[in-house]
C-alpha cells in the first residue's frame, strides 16, 4: 500500500472514522437540547467539529445557557452514550481486517480522539480493539483541540516516531487540517454524517477512502504481485 511507505505509525481519529458513531451525536444533542426547551441547531454539528469533549460542554453551557455545571453536563452526556456505545455502535467496514493487517506488519497505531475518556474505553472494549493500540489520547489531554495539531503531536510522541512518519485517517475537515499541521499524510474517510463535506474533504486531505474494503483490497493486489514476481525471478533462476 503505497499510502504506507516509510510509516512507523498509523493514527485514527474515532468517531466516524474508526467506528460508526456520529448518527448517535446527533440523537444525544436533540434529546439533551430538548430538556432544556431547545430544537438542536442546523449549524451545531459543523460548529462543534474538533471540539474536545470539555470544550463542547463549555460551548453548549454558553450559547444555550444550561444551569448545570460543565462537569455535570459531561457526565449526562456520558450516561446517555455509553450503552450505545456497548450495543449499538459497531466498527466502520473493513475496520478490524486492517487493523489486523497493520498489526501484522510491526506498524504501532494510536487514537486521537475529540470525545471522553469514559466513551472512548467503553466503545474500544465493547469491540475488542483496545489490544491493536498502543496510545489512545483525548483533546481533553492537549492544550488545544482539533484543528489545532496538539493532540496528533502528541499521540506520535506517545508512539515515540516523528510525525513525518504517521499516517492519518479523519473524517472531518477540522480533523484532517489537525493531522495535516501536524506534518503528517492524512487519508480522509466517508462518513454518512459528513456527507455533504465530502468536496472539502477532499480537497484537504492526500487521499479519500469509502471505507477500510479498499484498502485491504488494495494490499491483497500488492500481495499478489509480490508474490506472482517473487515466483516468476524463482522459475528463471531454475531455468538457469
Amino acid at each position: 500500500m503505497k499510502h504506507l511507505e516509510g510509516k512507523k505509525a498509523v493514527i485514527f481519529d474515532l468517531d466516524g472514522t474508526l467506528v460508526d458513531s456520529m448518527w448517535m451525536w446527533k440523537e444525544i444533542d436533540i434529546e439533551y437540547l430538548g430538556r432544556y426547551g431547545y430544537a438542536c441547531p442546523d449549524d451545531l454539528q459543523k460548529v462543534i467539529e474538533g471540539m474536545g469533549f470539555t470544550e463542547t460542554a463549555q460551548y453548549f453551557k454558553a450559547r444555550f445557557q444550561i444551569p448545570d455545571s460543565i462537569e455535570q453536563i459531561k457526565t449526562d452526556w456520558e450516561a446517555m452514550s455509553l450503552q450505545k456505545y456497548q450495543e449499538e455502535v459497531p466498527l466502520k467496514p473493513g475496520a478490524l481486517a486492517f487493523l489486523q493487517a497493520l498489526q501484522a506488519r510491526g506498524i504501532r497505531m494510536g487514537i486521537a480522539t475529540s470525545n471522553g475518556r469514559p466513551m472512548v474505553d467503553a466503545v474500544l472494549h465493547s469491540l475488542e480493539i483496545a489490544k491493536f493500540f498502543q496510545n489512545v489520547t483525548t483533546a481533553c489531554e492537549v492544550a488545544h483541540g482539533k484543528p489545532e495539531p496538539d493532540i496528533y503531536l502528541k499521540v506520535a510522541e506517545h508512539l515515540g516516531v516523528k510525525p513525518e512518519e504517521c499516517l492519518v485517517f479523519e473524517d472531518v475537515p477540522a480533523g484532517i487540517l489537525a493531522g495535516k499541521r501536524a506534518g503528517m499524510k492524512v487519508i480522509a474517510v466517508r462518513d454518512t454524517f459528513s456527507l455533504e463535506m465530502d468536496k472539502e474533504k477532499r480537497k484537504l486531505a492526500d487521499a479519500w477512502i469509502a471505507d477500510y474494503t479498499e484498502l485491504m483490497e488494495e494490499m491483497e493486489e500488492i500481495k499478489e504481485r509480490k508474490e506472482q514476481n517473487t515466483s516468476e525471478r524463482t522459475q528463471l533462476e531454475d531455468d538457469t
